[in-house]
């Protein structure tokens, strides 16, 4: 209720907005900045497909880079208002005509890059009672949601009820999280927050990758996880993110960005690399 189907709606957000962000930056280097946007869906891509076949087949990144690939890109040629309609018909579609998930996503990454075209995400800070009042809104309907998705889980899981209310509770609760986190950041937490969260999230691909690394190497050592209870999964979380904290803290104080990331911008960028730290 609190997690599942409640953080990956922020993630995917998160991705759209970083490639508008890309493409902002690649048109002020290179007289190809498409170029450099299907490179980096490219890789992304080819790291995910190795990922899924070799190590989980969970991935999520094979299908940011399709997705990407068919629809952000796209969309760089269109006008933002279009973006931003489009971002809403594919969610209120995916919502209540394909159960959520996966095809949340096209959606979100739009929405994501429409915010950017807009200039939303770079006033954030001007907004004044903007996240107070909007996060109470997105609490307002995700606890009836939550209810609704509660009562049908256990009803009929199967249901359309359940279907709709999953996806919708899930969204309003990620946009009250990230409501939440706009909030704290404007508290005497801001400095705490910044110290946890910006190491994890300079290293993010690097992290997500060694997640399955850590998580499979405890499987094998404590059993499959399949046989593991939600208070055994909180256990393996916190210990594998406090371990991921550390190096890359680590990591950070001798190098501007991981591993990973260091050959997604190298692979992106090419020649221009030294001149990039996107």
């Amino acid at each position: 209720m609190l997690v599942d189907q409640r953080f990956f709606p922020i993630f995917s957000l998160l991705f759209g907005i970083g490639f508008a962000l890309l493409m902002e930056k690649a048109r002020a280097r290179t007289a190809y900045p498409r170029l450099i946007l299907l490179r980096r869906m490219a890789v992304l891509l080819a790291i995910g497909l190795l990922h899924l076949m070799v190590l989980w087949r969970g991935d999520v990144l094979t299908a940011y880079a399709l997705v990407g690939l068919a629809v952000l890109m796209p969309s760089t040629w269109l006008p933002r208002r279009v973006v931003a309609v489009s971002s809403g018909v594919l969610i209120v579609v995916s919502v209540t005509l394909l159960g959520g998930w996966y095809s949340l996503i096209p959606g979100l990454l739009l929405l994501g890059s429409a915010l950017t075209r807009y200039g939303v995400t770079a006033g954030i800070d001007r907004y004044g009672r903007g996240p107070a009042i909007l996060g109470a809104l997105f609490v307002a309907g995700a606890v009836p949601a939550a209810v609704v998705q509660w009562q049908a889980a256990a009803s009929d899981p199967d249901g359309r009820a359940f279907r709709i209310a999953y996806p919708v509770a899930g969204l309003l609760t990620a946009g009250a999280y990230v409501c939440a986190v706009l909030l704290l950041m404007r508290t005497p937490l801001r400095r705490a927050l910044t110290t946890v969260f910006t190491p994890l999230g300079r290293m993010a691909l690097t992290n997500y990758l060694s997640a399955t690394l850590l998580v499979l190497a405890v499987a094998r050592l404590a059993g499959g996880s399949d046989r593991w209870n939600t208070g055994t999964v909180v256990l393996i979380t916190v210990a594998v993110l406090s371990l991921q904290w550390i190096w890359s803290v680590l990591w950070l104080r001798r190098f501007r960005q991981g591993p990973a990331e260091w050959l997604w911008r190298r692979l992106t960028w090419g020649r221009h690399a030294r001149s990039s730290t996107a």
